[in-house]
């Protein structure tokens, strides 16, 4: 057994020059899987709510929420459960539509979540039948992965699951921890019901998610065993590692196997910490981080219960860095950064935010935690499939509803590693960022900026549209919110940005007296475009913002442009003088010199709900384009606030 966690250890070591990861190893360093053993409790007695027969305990722990919860159940009384159909799952090859399959299986998931919260509010047994039904009808299933995860992760690759190939994934591992639950809660009335039901709600659990995890992890790139070039540890590592742990905790009954599994899941969830930054930015953007960071705390608060606080890590600087990350990418009213694969709108969820705040001793993450329920109407409870995070939820109710609301107000935040720069000075918020062309959900953006004013946006970030086989397949950079060129960023030369990870930021410098970001993005180009150097230089004063380009070009052939992303209605029709006024009313007067730049304007219409649900029905990209080829020189822009 030693000889497997050193071979693990050594083996996670070796692919971290792969992942480009710093080995802190932070878990596995804390405690051996003998110790591991030794702290564990045992008998679920780590399980921090109370049983469903308890029923005063659930009373009070409900509270307000108690008629709520048996609403939402009593209209799934009904419930059907539509089957997800081969030709569901075909979708995905025949049209890249991934989302038939997922509105299904995602309506039949939040169904028994459902069904599960009203029944331990009521406490009557009357949702047990539909509690039944649902998780039979899961057992029945060939796979709970969704159809893109099926067919990235099956031998041979196809959306239609495989018999017997189970794919440890994201909803697959959710709805293993949602099974273990309803056999923690409702067991023994299952077992009354049908013993058969019940040994089979159990047996799927420990097939489909604990004995693959335990015997070949290798299959799934997330676990980090092996290396796969084809995929960037991202979330999915503390996501799945977090509802693998529960589903061991909840189902393992001999002590040993259960040390080793959870020690496993420690060394996995090392690769993740290991790849990120120590800066402790969420490159994957803020409408990941619920998903990255905050499903590391998930995982972590489990593995604090189970062990009875003997293995815990809220007071690792690195730890709490990553969850305050949230809270400097908030700009204000509901928007926030949204570099990568993130809406600028924030979905990060509240209750998390204030949880992990509370555990990492951050006020300002607690304070915007409280601001988004009681100012914003985020939910405090929260929906889905994930039943520890409405647990979760429902504990600390009335503790959220009593904290103090406020808006995270940091005049400037830089992640060196990271390379993000935020700056707040006056009615100004600009987010800047440097980087490599590689990174997890990735776009090509490199020294990209987005700029805000009085909270909101003005120059965007479009951010990503609905997921499809193209979104993470070879074509994913023929969609333009990926390109540069749809990026505030130059087309140098005539050439956009290109992916991979040797395209990258040079000699990025920041100053925080003078609220100035720079640095060189020639290397995230190709070396075909004949760059030198493009030294980029963003400086914010009063009620403007500076953008200076100075460059040296090797035989440029075409002229170059610079691009700049709105959503707002823009007024070429003064020369020297482009005015932007957004939708919410904010303007700003964007300075050029006429005689270097002839300056278009392309529409953008937006079909694509998940673009249109935040930008409306188009953007704009306003191009100046040289009116002459030079090898160098120097270009500079002005934006200043418009008084209206």
């Amino acid at each position: 057994m030693k000889r497997l966690i050193l071979l693990s250890v050594l083996l996670i070591g070796v692919l971290g020059s792969a992942f480009g990861a710093e080995e802190r190893d932070m878990l596995q360093k804390s405690t051996t899987q003998e110790e591991l053993q030794k702290v564990l409790l045992t008998d679920k007695a780590w399980v921090p709510y109370p049983a469903y027969t308890d029923r005063s305990a659930w009373d009070a722990l409900t509270g307000v929420n108690k008629k709520a919860l048996i609403s939402k159940g009593e209209k799934l009384l009904a419930h059907d459960w539509p089957t997800v159909k081969a030709t569901d799952y075909l979708e995905l090859e025949r049209t890249g539509n991934r989302q038939i399959m997922e509105r299904i299986h995602s309506l039949n998931c939040n169904a028994l979540a459902d069904l599960m919260m009203a029944e331990l509010a009521e406490g009557e047994g009357r949702f047990m039948d539909q509690i039944i039904n649902g998780s039979y009808y899961f057992c029945e299933m060939t796979s709970w992965a969704l159809s893109a995860h099926t067919n990235s992760i099956q031998k041979p690759r196809t959306a239609v699951p495989i018999k017997d190939q189970h794919v440890v994934a994201l909803v697959s591992c959710e709805m293993g921890a949602m099974l273990a639950w309803v056999d923690h809660f409702f067991g023994t009335q299952i077992d009354a019901i049908s013993h058969v039901v019940a040994e089979r709600i159990r047996g799927e659990v420990r097939e489909r998610i604990i004995e693959p995890y335990h015997t070949r992890p290798e299959d799934f790139w997330w676990t980090g065993v092996k290396h796969y070039s084809n995929h960037t540890i991202n979330n999915w590592t503390p996501w799945c590692n977090c509802n693998v742990l529960q589903c061991m905790l909840l189902l393992e009954e001999d002590p040993a196997r259960l040390a080793e599994g959870i020690y496993k899941t420690m060394v996995s969830v090392d690769v993740f910490l290991n790849y990120v930054k120590s800066d402790g930015a969420c490159e994957e953007g803020p409408a990941y981080w619920g998903h990255a960071a905050g499903k590391l705390y998930d995982y972590l608060r489990v593995l604090d219960w189970a062990t009875g606080g003997k293995v815990s890590f809220f007071g690792e600087p690195m730890v709490k860095a990553m969850g305050e990350y949230i809270a400097r990418s908030y700009v204000g009213n509901k928007w926030v950064v949204n570099f990568a694969d993130a809406s600028a709108l924030s979905s990060a969820p509240a209750p998390v935010i204030y949880r992990y705040g509370r555990d990492v001793g951050s006020q300002e993450m607690c304070n915007m935690g409280a601001y988004m329920v009681q100012s914003l109407g985020a939910s405090a409870l929260g929906g889905g499939r994930d039943m520890l995070r409405r647990f979760e939820s429902i504990v600390g109710y009335e503790e959220l509803m009593a904290a103090t609301p406020a808006v995270p107000t940091y005049a400037f935040t830089w992640y060196p590693e990271t390379e993000f720069c935020y700056i707040r000075h006056g009615s100004i918020f600009l987010a800047a960022k440097g980087g490599y062309n590689n990174e997890s959900h990735n776009h090509n953006d490199v020294g990209t900026f987005s700029l805000y004013v009085d909270n909101s946006p003005v120059l965007i970030d479009a951010g990503v549209g609905t997921y499809t086989r193209q979104t993470f397949g070879k074509e994913r950079y023929n969609i333009w919110t990926m390109q540069s060129g749809y990026h505030n960023l130059p087309i140098i030369n005539g050439f956009t940005e290109k992916f991979g990870r040797e395209y990258r930021s040079r000699n990025v410098k920041v100053d925080e007296k003078k609220r100035t970001f720079s640095l060189d993005i020639a290397g995230a180009y190709p070396a075909e475009a004949g760059i030198r150097s493009w030294q980029r230089n963003i400086a914010v004063g009063d009620n403007k913002v500076s953008l200076t380009e100075q460059f040296d070009l090797v035989s440029p052939t075409a002229a170059n442009a610079l691009n700049f992303l709105t959503w707002g209605e823009v007024d070429t029709t003064k020369e020297g003088v482009v005015r932007i006024t957004t939708p919410q009313g904010k303007s700003i007067s964007l300075t050029y010199n006429a005689k270097l730049f002839t300056p278009s304007v392309e529409v953008i219409p937006q079909t694509d709900p998940r673009l249109s649900n935040v930008w409306g029905s188009e953007v704009k990209r306003l191009t100046l384009t040289a009116k002459r080829i030079t090898a160098k020189g120097k270009y500079g822009v002005e934006l200043r606030i418009d008084k209206i």
